[in-house]
């Protein structure tokens, strides 16, 4: 799955500590393609067990970390463990079938 993750159009580059959870109950490889993000800063993604995060070329994945993680099964449970690990959740997405997932960073 590519997942493309690009700045709201009022953000020029964003340049924000990012947060991902990228939960499948499959081991996937998450094709990470990014425009307009800032070097150097921390974005995370913890992906479920078995599945890895491969990074385009340059820079960027010189400050991402990536961790395998044991996520709760169903959706609700997710949820709410992200919002008590992180006190807050900006999107939740939910795809049964995606090759392309497309999102927006920004305030």
């Amino acid at each position: 799955v590519t997942l493309h993750l690009n700045p709201i159009s009022s953000v020029h580059v964003h340049q924000k500590p990012l947060v991902f959870l990228l939960n499948s109950p499959l081991p996937l490889i998450w094709k990470l393609k990014t425009e307009r993000l800032a070097p150097g800063i921390r974005r995370v993604f913890f992906v479920s067990l078995g599945s890895v995060v491969q990074f385009e070329k340059g820079n960027f994945s010189l400050s991402a970390e990536t961790e395998e993680k044991l996520f709760p099964e169903k959706n609700e449970h997710l949820l709410q463990w992200a919002q008590k690990e992180y006190g807050a959740v900006t999107s939740f997405t939910e795809l049964k079938i995606s090759r392309n997932i497309y999102i927006k960073v920004g305030e």
